[in-house]
């Protein structure tokens, strides 16, 4: 029934839905449940050393035998910062008095590793059907050692010259990924954030200057949104946020409780929780240092100084200093188990396709 097959051909999977790679949201329990359903689950990788990974890709081999992604970060790491580091600290010192804690404490970058020839070595032992990347591509070397497993590759746009970019390089396929999408934008060859294009822009122009097939991504959580996204070209959607409240999904409560009573309107691009844009819910730390804080250091290393204070607030009940990512269709979400999101989106959007055919 979908008007466009080259991605269901393409990945070897029966729904054109893609779940998003969400680190720090889930583990192999959604990619597999996603997968087994019919769609693409995906297993993000960026935070995990290589027996974590292997872990995950066991427990969803065990669950599915059908494909699934695993997704890579391809950030230039910064060089260590500490006129940088102190002044963020700085930033956030009345937060640390206000709750009790030291704020000459030391405290840890968290770890958001890029693609190298260590995790290369990994897809090639585990042979993957699918890897994704966000904020570009690996170099050269790498990716073609990726191509040579059989995987297909795919990777974010949140431009038309981003989307050129990466077809130039080889990939299968395309995400384009607008501004309207919850969590880590994937912009690499720009870092103007105040222009970036939202979804229902941004697919129908990538789908015109590239020839490989486009995954829509941001503000798509229901069968109308993913009709929408072929009626504008697309091959496929890429969905994220419609599966946070999931039980597979690994949130807090508090992460939950905001995501239900939250509104498209209370969602922001911020800086403040890792050094690059993303979105999320906006509470007090976004609202009273950002949304995009200039003190904020490099990508991934602001994160450390805010653990701290997460953790406390937490302790307390409070989600002030927490990232509470998500997108800007949050209300369409429903606390359902993930392959019944899965079959209940294809189910909407193709009555969807069907009645448009028909008028």
């Amino acid at each position: 029934m979908w008007p466009d097959r080259r991605i269901t051909d393409l990945l070897e999977i029966e729904l054109p839905i893609v779940q998003a790679p969400m680190a720090g949201a889930q583990d192999a329990a959604l990619a597999a449940a996603v997968s087994a359903a019919g769609g693409l689950g995906s297993q993000p990788c960026a935070m995990l050393p290589a027996d974590g990974i292997r872990a995950e890709v066991a427990a969803i081999r065990a669950a599915t035998d059908r494909p699934f992604n695993l997704n890579f970060f391809c950030h230039a790491p910064s060089d260590p910062d500490a006129d940088a580091q102190a002044a963020w600290k700085a930033r956030l010192g009345e937060y640390y008095v206000e709750l009790g804690l030291d704020p000459e404490m030391e405290v840890s970058a968290p770890n958001r590793a890029p693609f190298d020839a260590a995790m290369a070595d990994l897809v090639d032992e585990l042979g993957p059907p699918v890897v994704s990347f966000h904020f570009g591509l690996p170099g050269e070397e790498l990716l073609e050692r990726v191509q040579a497993t059989g995987a297909a590759v795919i990777s974010s746009a949140t431009t038309v010259a981003e989307a050129r970019w990466l077809e130039d390089r080889g990939v299968d396929a395309i995400i384009a990924q607008g501004a309207e999408a919850g969590g880590h934008r994937g912009m690499f060859l720009t870092r103007a954030v105040a222009s970036q294009v939202g979804t229902f822009a941004l697919v129908p122009q990538v789908v015109d200057a590239v020839s490989v097939p486009v995954i829509a991504a941001g503000g798509i959580a229901d069968g109308r949104g993913i009709a929408a996204a072929f009626a504008l070209g697309a091959s496929a959607v890429q969905v994220g946020t419609a599966y946070l409240l999931t039980p597979e999904a690994r949130i807090s409560d508090l992460h939950r409780a905001a995501l239900a009573h939250g509104n498209a309107d209370e969602t922001a691009l911020t800086n403040v929780f890792s050094g690059r844009p993303a979105r999320g819910l906006v509470n007090r730390v976004v609202r009273e240092v950002g949304p995009l804080a200039p003190e904020a250091p490099p990508f991934p290393t602001a994160g450390g100084a805010l653990a701290p204070l997460k953790a406390k607030a937490e302790q307390g009940g409070s989600p002030d200093f927490s990232s509470l990512w998500s997108g800007q269709a949050m209300t369409l979400a429903r606390a359902e188990p993930a392959a019944t999101v899965t079959r209940r989106l294809a189910a909407e959007a193709g009555a969807c396709l069907a009645r448009l055919a028909g008028s």
